[in-house]
């Protein structure tokens, strides 16, 4: 009996992770294109960390999404057949 592999996928965490990350990326980024007025300059002595750092998010997020591409997790798929979960033939 051969057991075929696929790729985890959207289940794999890497995917999930990237996805987050990449979302809060992007509304730091927003937030720093748009907010940029002097008070909110002045908190950070002139740094926009809010742009900064959802750059910083954004980057970390795509690396985890070529990181998952590239290197995708390998499962076994289940095998079809009337016997149950515990009676298969180690592979």
């Amino acid at each position: 009996m051969s057991s075929e592999k696929q790729a985890a996928g959207a289940f794999d965490v890497r995917n999930v992770i990237a996805a987050l990350i990449g979302f809060y990326g992007v509304v730091l980024v927003v937030v720093g294109l748009v907010d940029d007025d002097e008070a909110a300059l002045e908190k950070t002595d002139g740094f926009n960390a809010n742009l900064w750092v959802g750059l910083g998010l954004a980057a970390f997020a795509l690396a985890f999404a070529l990181w998952a591409r590239l290197r995708p997790v390998v499962v076994d798929s289940p095998e079809t057949g009337d016997a149950p979960a515990g009676d298969r033939e180690p592979s």
